[in-house]
């Protein structure tokens, strides 16, 4: 069979924006908390320019911030893109918007939550972004789940996940068994 020749030249390649892994943690306590966590990743899996690559276990976790609320469920999610970091931002609040996230009390319950952790090597901090996420080190329903989904997984400018999660508390972090989150 004869293909086609394809004319690339060095101009055209390396005008090309590298792909970047990007880390999301999703969580919830409010409604059907699985099935609002696998719309919001067949969700993130269908926006163009992103290619998931993972998912972690389902984790029950404890609030964090307001202690007097129903526990969380989380997952961290992995994947690939050459979206910036603004676009991506905007992307994923659309899905909260769309899944019925509402903003009234920091900390409070919550139909999903999805934060970007981290794009690639990206460092970012305005009012609407901070890049790596400012918290991500002390937090273990980020720490656990991501470490399961990528063993070798380092948070920029922190270090091993490994490292970071032998530094804080999980006891309030557990894997719900029979619990999953596919990719479509």
């Amino acid at each position: 069979m004869n293909y086609p020749a394809i004319d690339l030249d060095l101009d055209t390649l390396s005008g090309m924006k590298p792909l970047r892994r990007v880390v999301f943690s999703l969580g919830g306590n409010e409604g059907d908390v699985l099935e609002t966590l696998q719309k919001a990743v067949d969700a993130i899996a269908s926006t163009p320019d992103v290619i998931v690559t993972d998912v972690s276990s389902v984790y029950r976790t404890t609030p964090v911030g307001r202690t007097d609320q129903a526990d969380f469920l989380n997952i961290v999610v992995l994947a690939e893109t050459m979206m910036s970091s603004g676009i991506l931002l905007e992307r994923v609040q659309a899905i909260e918007n769309y899944l019925g996230r509402e903003r009234e009390e920091r900390w409070g319950p919550r139909t999903i939550d999805i934060d970007l952790i981290q794009l690639g090597d990206r460092h970012r901090e305005d009012e609407h972004l901070t890049l790596p996420h400012p918290r991500a080190h002390e937090r273990a329903f980020v720490l656990v789940p991501w470490l399961e989904a990528d063993p070798a997984a380092e948070l920029s400018g922190a270090g091993p996940v490994a490292d970071l999660l032998s530094e804080v508390d999980t006891s309030g972090v557990e894997r719900v068994e029979g619990a999953a989150i596919h990719l479509s």
